[in-house]
Formats: structure tokens, sequence, C-alpha cells
């Protein structure tokens, strides 16, 4: 199993779509624990209206676990195949073990507060 994150200097960045890079984490399935980490660099402009979604998922992604993200970067996701998980924050490596743990829920919030293209 492989999760993308959005990221930031090692920190979930709030804003999926303007991220500085995705790190991606390869999961041994059986363990539940992390065995190998990658980067994606993000794409320039608004995420939700690149490729990205389909880059992540042709490498294997299934989970997105992120900070804030518009309805159409989840919709985006997840017709790609990418289940997303929303109002992450801090140490990316942290975020995605609580995830493997169990302790992380979606907290249902989309960005459309902020006036942003991607909320739409």
């Amino acid at each position: 199993m492989k999760i993308a994150l959005p990221t930031h200097e090692n920190q979930i960045d709030s804003h999926f779509g303007h991220c500085e890079y995705f790190t991606v984490f390869t999961v041994d399935d059986n363990s539940k624990r992390i065995i190998a980490q990658d980067t994606v660099d993000s794409p320039a402009g608004c995420g939700c209206k690149s490729n990205i979604a389909f880059i992540l998922a042709d490498m294997g992604v299934t989970m997105m676990l992120a900070g804030n993200m518009g309805d159409g970067a989840v919709n985006v996701l997840k017709n790609a195949g990418i289940e997303v998980l929303r109002g992450c924050a801090g140490d990316v490596k942290e975020v995605a073990s609580a995830w493997l743990g169990g302790t992380l829920t979606d907290s249902g919030v989309s960005c459309h507060a902020h006036d942003h293209e991607c909320s739409h």
C-alpha cells in the first residue's frame, strides 16, 4: 500500500494544491509499517487542475492524508482511486504512523471557506 501526504519542510502542507512536494510512503500490508519513502514534485499551479492525482495513482497511491482540501480536489483524487483523509497536521512521518495506528479520522472539512479556485 502507498500513502501520499502534501508536504512543506517535512510537515503536512495545509494547502494540498500548492504544496512543495508530496511525500509517498510505501507500507507493508502485513505489519502496517513504513518500508520506503519517496518524494514527488508538486505540479505548478493548482493541484486539483493538474494530473497529480493520476501520477500518484499510477505509483500505487491509494490514500491521501492532507490538511485542508477543497471538494474539487477530493473528487479528482477519488476519481483516480485515492481515498482522502483531511484535517491532518504536523510531521509527515508522525501523521502517517498515526493513521497506520488507527488514531486519525477525517475532519470532513473542505477548504471552501478560502477564496481559492480549487474549492469549487
